[in-house]
Formats: C-alpha cells, sequence, structure tokens
C-alpha cells in the first residue's frame, strides 16, 4: 500500500478519534451552563464511556502500525509541512496514551464528573470537607497516572507535559525563580506610594448592561458569533465543540463591574485562537491551541495588554460611562485607567491585577507538586494554602471559599495546569513586542477601536499553526528566544511605574 493511502487511512481514524473528543468537549459545556444538578451522576457515566472509547480508538493496534509505517515517509517530507507534523505529533500521543491502561482513563473521567459539582457545592458554603474525599481520589489517580511515565526527572513532569509538551519541572521552576524576586520588589516598591482611587467599579452595575458592552467589545476584536456564543457559568471557561463552534462563558460578579468584563475579553482570547486554526488541521491533534501557555498568551494579552491600556480606553470609556452614567458619569479617563490597574495583594486569583497575579499562580504550582510527590496531604491543603497566601500575599483567606476552593481546575482533574497561566502572561508580552515592531501604528489603530490588524497578526504569527509546533518552539519562531520573563518584567515596570509614580 502507498504511503499517501496509509496516510489518508491514519488522518480518516483521526477523524474519528476527535469527532468523541469534541462530544466530551460538548458535554462538558453543558455541564457547566445548562446541566441539572440531579444529572450529575449520569453525566460522569456518560464521560466516563466516552474518555474510555476515546482512549481506545487513539490507541487501537491499527493507528499505532500505521504510525510505524508511516515513519520512513515523514522523514522524506518537508519538517514543517502539515503531514510531517501530524505524523510527528500524533505519534508522539499515541505513545503516551499507550501507557496509559482504558480503565484508568475512564475511572478518572468520572470521578472527575462527579467532583466538579461537591465543588460547585462546597465553594459558597466554604466547605472543604465536602470535597475533600474527590480531591483525594483524583490526586491519588493523578499520581498513579504519573508513576506510569516514570523514569522522569520529577514525577511532575508528565502531568506538566500534557499542558506543555516538552517542558519540564525544572525549567518552569527556573523561569518562576527568574520572575519571583523582581516582581516582588515592585509590588513593594508600589506598597510605598499612594494608592489608587477604584471605589467606583464597587458598586452595583447591571448585569445586561455589561453583558453588552463586553459583547460590544469582543466582536470588535473579532469574535466569530456565527461560530460561537457566550453564556454564564460559575467559573469562566472555553469550549471548542470542533470546527466553526467555539463557545466562551462568563461571570457577573453583583457589586463589582470589572470581573465580568476583563473575564469576558479573556475568554475571548482564547476563542480567538481557536477560531484562528487553520480548518485543514480540524478533527486532528493537529486541531487546537499549541499548549495551555500559548492560550494564555492570548487570553492575557487581550485582557490586559490591550484591555487595560490607556489606549483602549481612550476609544472605549466613552462608550462604557455611555452604559453606566450614574456610576461612571463623573469620573474621568485617569482615574478610571488608574482604578482598574490597581496593585493591591487580593484573594482571589482571577480578580488580581497584574503585578501579584503570577504570585497566585506560584503558590498553587508549589502546592500542585507537594500533592503528586506525597509531602502534603489533601487534608492539610487548607493549612498549606493559608500559609503560603499570608508569606507571599500578606493575606489569609476569612474562609476555604475564598482560599483553596476558589478555582475550578482541581476539581476538573487538570493538575499540571496551574504554571500556564504565569507562563501565558510571559509569552504575552514577548508577542506584544514583536507585533508592536512589525505595526508601528498599533496604538494609533488602538486608540481608534481598531482590531483588526492586531488579530491578523495573531492568527498568522500563532493561530493558524494549531498544534504544529511544541510551545517553547513556536514561541522561538516568533519572537527569537524561547519563554523569557524580561520582556514581561519590563512592560510591568513601565505601565506601573507611570501609574504609581516609580
Amino acid at each position: 500500500m502507498e504511503p499517501e493511502t496509509k496516510l489518508s487511512q491514519l488522518k480518516t481514524l483521526l477523524n474519528e478519534v476527535f469527532d468523541l473528543y469534541n462530544v466530551i468537549g460538548l458535554l462538558k459545556w453543558d455541564q457547566q451552563v445548562n446541566q441539572p444538578p440531579g444529572g450529575t451522576h449520569n453525566r460522569s457515566h456518560q464521560l466516563s464511556t466516552l474518555y474510555r472509547l476515546y482512549h481506545s480508538r487513539y490507541t487501537s493496534d491499527e493507528i499505532g502500525q500505521l504510525l510505524e509505517d508511516l515513519g520512513l515517509y515523514a522523514a522524506q517530507l518537508e519538517p514543517d509541512s502539515d503531514d510531517a507534523r501530524l505524523i510527528k505529533v500524533t505519534t508522539r500521543r499515541y505513545k503516551k496514551l499507550t501507557r496509559l491502561p482504558a480503565d484508568l482513563v475512564a475511572e478518572i473521567a468520572q470521578v472527575v464528573g462527579e467532583a466538579h459539582l461537591a465543588w460547585e457545592q462546597a465553594r459558597p458554603a466554604a466547605d472543604f470537607a465536602r470535597f475533600r474525599p474527590y480531591l483525594e481520589r483524583i490526586v491519588e489517580l493523578r499520581r498513579r497516572q504519573a508513576e506510569l511515565f516514570g523514569p522522569n526527572d520529577h514525577i511532575y513532569d508528565s502531568l506538566l507535559d500534557e499542558y506543555e509538551p516538552g517542558l519540564k519541572t525544572a525549567d518552569v521552576q527556573a523561569i518562576f525563580s527568574a520572575l519571583r524576586t523582581q516582581q516582588v520588589a515592585l509590588i513593594q516598591a508600589i506598597k510605598e506610594r499612594p494608592q489608587v482611587d477604584d471605589h467606583f467599579l464597587h458598586q452595583h452595575y447591571d448585569e445586561k448592561s455589561q453583558w453588552d458592552f463586553g459583547v460590544e467589545v469582543i466582536s470588535r476584536f473579532g469574535y466569530d458569533w456565527n461560530c460561537g456564543r457566550q453564556d454564564k457559568s460559575s467559573h469562566p471557561f472555553t469550549e471548542t465543540i470542533g470546527p466553526g463552534d467555539v463557545r466562551i462563558t462568563t461571570r457577573f460578579l453583583k457589586d463589582y463591574a470589572a470581573s465580568a468584563l476583563f473575564s469576558t475579553m479573556h475568554e475571548c482570547g482564547h476563542a480567538l485562537y481557536e477560531q484562528g486554526i487553520d480548518p485543514g488541521l480540524s478533527r486532528s491533534p493537529l486541531g487546537s491551541g499549541a499548549s495551555l501557555a500559548v492560550h494564555e498568551s492570548q487570553s492575557r494579552l487581550y485582557e490586559n495588554l490591550v484591555g487595560r491600556s490607556h489606549d483602549f480606553w481612550l476609544h472605549y470609556y466613552p462608550r462604557l460611562q455611555a452604559y453606566f452614567s450614574t456610576q461612571l458619569g463623573n469620573v474621568d479617563l485617569e482615574t478610571f485607567y488608574r482604578g482598574i490597574n490597581k496593585v493591591e495583594p487580593s484573594l482571589i486569583r482571577v480578580e488580581a491585577d497584574e503585578a501579584t497575579y503570577n504570585l497566585h499562580i506560584m503558590l498553587r504550582l508549589e502546592l500542585e507538586i507537594a500533592l503528586i510527590e506525597g509531602s502534603i496531604a489533601v487534608k492539610d491543603l487548607p493549612e498549606a494554602w493559608n500559609s503560603r497566601m499570608q508569606e507571599y500575599l500578606g493575606l489569609t483567606p476569612p474562609n476555604d471559599g475564598q482560599g483553596v476552593l476558589q478555582d475550578i481546575h482541581w476539581s476538573s482533574g487538570d493538575i499540571g495546569y496551574f504554571s500556564t497561566y504565569a507562563l501565558g502572561n510571559l509569552i504575552s508580552a514577548q508577542l506584544w513586542e514583536c507585533v508592536n515592531q512589525d505595526i508601528p501604528d498599533l496604538p494609533d489603530q488602538i486608540r481608534r477601536g481598531e482590531f483588526t490588524g492586531l488579530t491578523s497578526w495573531m492568527k498568522e504569527k500563532v493561530h493558524r499553526h494549531g498544534a504544529k509546533f511544541e510551545p517553547q518552539e513556536l514561541v522561538q519562531r516568533i519572537t527569537g528566544s524561547k519563554i523569557d520573563p524580561a520582556p514581561y518584567l519590563r512592560y510591568l515596570n513601565a505601565k506601573y511605574g507611570e501609574i504609581y509614580g516609580l
């Protein structure tokens, strides 16, 4: 049989595999948006069954044989071609999945399916005991999974690799070590300056008007409503159901307008990435983002480097004032801009300012590693969380709802995920420096509310490639270096130096 025919067979099989994967995404989206609580147990069984089918299809002997047969053929192809990268990425994923028993994959899916409801009930009640048995089971299962991939330099490596292909625990720790000292120094310098005023953000803002303004903004960013929708959920997220169906959610806080505004921009960044992937890569391992850090670079870029910029609000602040004349009619632009960029240690990660945000991530990474190593037991997690919050941010949560229970990720089984947020911040600044070099009038475009140039650049440089390149490789191709904290530190120091007069 000719290699081209075998490659065609492989693509057909992968199409079926990723049809299953996208159905899983649809059920997970529905679980957080529409599903009644009574459906949780049955949904966990559905997800378990589908994950088992996905795993067994992906690790079938037929796919394994085709990959083996295509090895020599792939070596003859242009290395960056779609076909060569498809064979390479599929082979890497196949080798990983074949080390995971289907029963373990199904068990993780079922436990996670039930853990989500337990977390949703435990968080508002600040009742860690209700969630604890589920988290203990998730940690146990993820540790078993990690052990199957030994020997590694660190037991956490294989879990991190799920979200950041090719990156090691030691790599992330080294990046964070270089970042931590300078970021803490900036925070200390800001503490010594007079604090900015943001009281105007903490009052009642009509939910419908918040929704409408967010829709207006992300429509201009380029979000394609013909290929997506927005809903409400307890934790904002983006779910790709397949080509032409990329859904986002947001959430509203009754007395804090910035939450929905910036979470909507954030999720739009994720969605623009997914909507910008070359359609020819869909229904395959290449049809998603390069990694979660690269994904976060897009969400954080649109949320912060654009959405919290002075240039953006020169255009949009009059529009926001028109929506909320009672709340903002007497608040001038400079006061508003400083207010949305206020630096103040806070309890909740998703509401954290840019200067303190990465410390939240470092805390979570350390705790995840300790959980997988076994040096911290789940029962001791609230105390460990509170201790590190005091050490890093000078705050102690008044309850577990505002502490260890605040994030959805552990209930979703996403151990290995958290570092991608901080890494995404770093990549966003690297990309920002490059796009401003390539589009010198970008600030002027943003002041006019024009984002076509920015989004087109991101699509060309980042989005269209999907998962063809590993994150470090992609970042180096675009910026000339691997993930580097220096541009992000330059950005923070320049921005907050101006705001706080440092």
